[in-house]
Formats: C-alpha cells, sequence, structure tokens
C-alpha cells in the first residue's frame, strides 16, 4: 500500500457533477483534448449562468471520494486536466487535497482550475506550488449580478501562467472590465467572452478595436460551436 493509498484524505468525500473528456473550449489551451472535473456547488447566481445544474435546488449526482475521483481521471489519454464547477474551491482543504492528488497522475502536463473570483486565491497558491497548475479567473462584472461578491485582492496574486476571464454581456460590462485592468495590477493574461446573446462577438471585437486593447484576448467557447450550447457532457 503506498502513502497515497494510506492518506485520510483520499477518503474525503466530495459532491460531484460529472467527469468526462473532450477538448478545451476556451482560454489560452482551447482545442486541447482534455479531462473535465466539474464539482457541485456554487456561492454565485448569475444572471448568465450556463451550469445550474452545478448548484442547488439541483441535486450533487453522485458523491465520491478524493481517491476515486483521481481513479477516475486516470482511465482517460489527455494530459490536460480542469477542475470546475460550479466553484471547485468552495470545498477549501478538501479542494486542495484533490489538486494535490490529481498532480500525482504521471501523465499531467497542465491542471487548469476555473474559478469565480469570490474565493480567496491565498491559501491555495500558497498550498500548491506547482508550474503545472494554472487559476482561470471569472471576474463578475454588473451584468452578471454578483460583481460586489468579487475579491479584488485575487487581481494581484494571479501569476503570468494564469488568465483572468471577463464575460461581457453589454457595454456596461465592456467599460467596467477595462477600467478594472486600467485601475488593478495583475500579471494574469486578460480574456474577453462574450454573453452571444446580447454582445455579439464581432461586437466585441469591434469595442476592442476601438479601444485599442492589444494585450486582450477574444475567448470565444469552442464547444458552443462544434456542439448545442446547451449539451452537456462536451
Amino acid at each position: 500500500m503506498t502513502g497515497r493509498e494510506r492518506s485520510p484524505m483520499n477518503n474525503i468525500k466530495i459532491p460531484m457533477v460529472e467527469i468526462f473528456e473532450t477538448v478545451e473550449g476556451e482560454g489560452t489551451r482551447a482545442g486541447f483534448p482534455t479531462v473535465f472535473v466539474r464539482l457541485f456547488g456554487c456561492n454565485l447566481r448569475c444572471t448568465w449562468c450556463d451550469t445550474t445544474y452545478s448548484y442547488p435546488p439541483a441535486e450533487a449526482e453522485k458523491v465520491l471520494t478524493i481517491q476515486e475521483i483521481v481513479e477516475a481521471v486516470r482511465q482517460y489519454r489527455s494530459t490536460h486536466v480542469c477542475l470546475t464547477g460550479g466553484e471547485p474551491l468552495l470545498y477549501g482543504n478538501k479542494s486542495i487535497a484533490l489538486i494535490r492528488e490529481l498532480l500525482t497522475i504521471d501523465r499531467l502536463t497542465d491542471l487548469h482550475i476555473e474559478t469565480n473570483g469570490a474565493v480567496d486565491l491565498g491559501p491555495f497558491l500558497a498550498a500548491v506550488d506547482s508550474p503545472k497548475v494554472r487559476y482561470i479567473m471569472d471576474f463578475k462584472l454588473p451584468d452578471s449580478g454578483e460583481m460586489d461578491k468579487m475579491i479584488t485582492e485575487n487581481l494581484g496574486k494571479l501569476r503570468k501562467q494564469d488568465e483572468l476571464k471577463f464575460v461581457i454581456g453589454s457595454e456596461r460590462d465592456f467599460e467596467t472590465a477595462k477600467a478594472i485592468l486600467a485601475n488593478y495590477r495583475t500579471e494574469a493574461l486578460p480574456l474577453f467572452s462574450p454573453v452571444w446573446e446580447t454582445m455579439p462577438p464581432a461586437k466585441l471585437v469591434e469595442l476592442m478595436l476601438r479601444h485599442g486593447l492589444s494585450h486582450v484576448k477574444l475567448n470565444m467557447q469552442l464547444h458552443k460551436i462544434i456542439w448545442d450550447p446547451s449539451a452537456r457532457g462536451v
């Protein structure tokens, strides 16, 4: 029996939604085959959320131990893993233990964690120091209805390997995101992602060009182009 199997943290259970393999849909690694580990639960209720099945009043589809989650990921071949939700950092030390155990998978080259900006990144950055781990922080803007929950101190904690995502639903959102980038220091790569129903991608591109945002990357969701936007497990 290995030390990893003896660890009591491996028997800690976490509410889950799904584990599946597809291509990464967005960000700098878009298009790479990736294993998605979607945890249940979220501390926000964004107006445009496309994963409402990941938080109450829906129920967790399963509850797995950390060891069971890691073993499920081992069954796939992708070297990229995305830890997502909901909010995957909602479980504090349990989330840290899961991140550490996922890093024991030898083939893993990239573990990116999608977080919503309303959880302090400090404890997670301090607990896990690995070049394989990246945070993709989705900073909520006015149209989300949750901007008041954002922890602005997180902006300065993001590193060069991290990404700072803004979901843009209107010109008000665009101006707010631009102001945040002007007023807060961050080393993360900024990504602007359009809410297709209210901010057509072509309009967002026009705004980016008009305002000279050459340091910002347009962030399209490939999975919504390849499959039906409401499809799960893709």
